[in-house]
């Protein structure tokens, strides 16, 4: 649906040993260069098929009302393209997983709280105005993957629906509230999104290997909390994280906060208990380090991005029209039947009455 088919072909049939065979594509789709951050390696595309099923099948579930949030943390890679992989990216499950979302919801938004700007998902919705992209990343000093300026603001019918927020070194809790916050309320007002997209990348927390901020797990907590607190659909994936201590702390705490659940900060004894040492504690604090993002340069891209966002004219409506079928098997409906040969049904879930022209609109066309 998204990825070209050749690129897809040669995900499918490439592996290590086949290597010297495919020289030109390796090139070319940017797999298993020396010195490449996309390696080669056997199961690459048993991988992909595990961790982007896993987001598209979590959408399914929101389209079909059997959740009301949906989490997979093994998704999130944000920078696979149509053709290419990308920053330890191959295929690019959260394009995909919105892709099946707009088959069922008039409006997607996205958000990106990854150290690195989520470039593959902006360039995929970069001139449409039914899923608006937003992203809070590091830019500058050559840092990966180059884009993601305050002045990248989509293009044509897309033009206003891509939100960058442009971030320097150092920026800790309390300046990334400061920013969040605001931005994603207004977003709210303004888009009116039907569900949302929640890439929680844990390269953001300080003490990570290839990120530069300083965030703690509370921090970056604060942002999953406050994304809830709408209501909305929501399907929450992982992303980046070069410290693997750091990344089980931040998604095991967040997931608590999704499900509501208190869990306390003693690591209890597991078959990982080395990692934790010497404290064993769940959450660590802030370094030591020089914030940057000063008071006045963080107002100025925040009253940037609201003048942006005050261009756009209302949430964007969507013609009524029959939306395609969405083939989803609730977990019950399978323990039922195991039968290869019978037919799944569509799913029937609706959403207010905005989306399809049936007899539920005809209900309140008339006043019902």
């Amino acid at each position: 649906m998204f990825h070209s088919a050749d690129y897809v072909d040669f995900l499918k049939n490439v592996t290590p040993d086949k290597a010297q065979e495919y020289g030109k594509q390796l090139t070319r789709f940017n797999v298993g260069r020396s010195g490449g951050d996309c390696p080669l390696f056997d199961g690459l595309f048993e991988f992909c098929q595990l961790y982007t099923g896993g987001s598209i099948d979590g959408a399914r579930k929101l389209m079909s009302g059997s959740c009301d949030i949906a989490v997979n943390w093994a998704g999130g890679l944000h920078h696979a393209k149509k053709s290419e992989a990308s920053g330890f990216c191959y295929t690019n499950d959260i394009v995909l997983s919105i892709l099946e979302l707009l088959k069922f919801f008039p409006r997607v938004l996205y958000i990106d709280i990854d150290v690195h700007h989520g470039d593959g998902v902006e360039e995929a919705f970069y001139v449409t105005d039914r899923v608006m992209t937003v992203s809070f990343h590091k830019f500058g000093d050559m840092f990966f993957p180059g884009t993601g300026d305050i002045w990248d603001k989509g293009s044509g019918a897309g033009e206003y629906y891509a939100v960058n927020f442009p971030l320097k070194d150092g920026i800790d809790d309390e300046s990334y509230e400061r920013v969040f916050q605001p931005v994603i309320q207004k977003v709210m007002e303004m888009f009116r999104p039907s569900a949302i997209v929640l890439q929680c990348g844990a390269d953001s927390l300080a003490n990570d290997r290839l990120g530069c901020f300083n965030l703690t797990i509370k921090g970056h907590g604060q942002c999953v909390s406050f994304v809830k607190s709408f209501g909305i659909p929501t399907l929450v994936l992982g992303g980046g994280g070069y410290n693997i201590r750091s990344v089980a702390r931040c998604w095991v705490y967040e997931t608590a906060l999704l499900l509501g659940a208190d869990i306390d900060d003693n690591i209890p004894y597991n078959d990982y208990w080395q990692y934790f040492q010497p404290d064993h504690k769940l959450h660590f604090p802030k370094q030591n380090m020089e914030n940057n993002n000063d008071k006045e340069y963080l107002e100025k891209l925040k009253i940037k991005v609201f003048e942006n966002l005050r261009c756009l004219n209302g949430a964007p409506s969507v013609q009524m029209q029959e939306v395609p079928p969405t083939y989803y098997v609730s977990e019950e409906e399978l323990e039922e039947t195991m039968n290869p040969d019978e037919r799944v049904k569509p799913c029937k879930a609706q959403k207010g009455g905005e989306f399809f022209n049936d007899d539920a609109d005809q209900g309140m066309e008339n006043g019902h």
